[in-house]
């Protein structure tokens, strides 16, 4: 699809074994985003990493100037693939990154990234304020376990809870494969 671009979004090394705030599969979650993205750098399609850095006094990741902060090397950017800073979940917030997709006549995004209930969340439904479509690769995605009341929720819960709450009305959602076998 010509008019697709690939978001890669806070695939960051704190979110990895050694980190400062390690999410349940984060391998394997940048293993799925990795296929995405070499089939989207074959296709010549856009492509643009998304990475957080915490301002915030008294944050607990995503330093700046920490390794911590940095991307993935899986995912590393390449050639003239474009990296956007963010400060906030929304990858639109104080980005440019809306601008720059409507410049290259882009409508419809491919999501991959972490964390699934917090960045992954807030930039696909900000997506559709502003009128892209979103196909939401679930296995190149991951989380954590969170708690409500006393209660601990399992990364998996929470997984499978905020994908099904973002699909249909803000997301297609897929797995890589079947995304892959489409050709789009």
């Amino acid at each position: 699809m010509a008019d697709s671009a690939l978001l890669l979004i806070d695939i960051q090394n704190d979110y990895f074994p050694g980190g400062k705030w390690v999410l349940q599969g984060p391998e394997e979650a940048a293993a799925k985003a990795v296929l995405v993205l070499e089939d989207y750098r074959r296709r010549g399609l856009p492509v643009f990493h998304i990475r957080h850095e915490s301002l915030q006094p008294g944050a607990a990741f995503f330093l700046p100037g920490t390794p911590g902060a940095d991307i993935h090397p899986r995912v590393a950017p390449v050639g003239g693939e474009r990296v956007l800073l963010k400060h906030v979940p929304n990858a639109f917030s104080g980005t440019g990154l809306h601008e720059e997709l409507q410049s290259a006549g882009i409508k419809h995004l491919t999501v991959c990234g972490m964390m699934t209930h917090m960045c992954i969340d807030t930039s696909v439904r900000a997506s559709r304020d502003y009128g892209y479509t979103v196909t939401l690769l679930e296995d190149a995605c991951a989380t954590r376990d969170l708690e409500w009341q006393g209660e601990r929720l399992p990364a998996d819960t929470v997984q499978k809870t905020m994908l099904a709450a973002l699909n249909g009305t803000f997301a297609r959602i897929m797995r890589v494969e079947p995304f892959l076998e489409t050709g789009l």
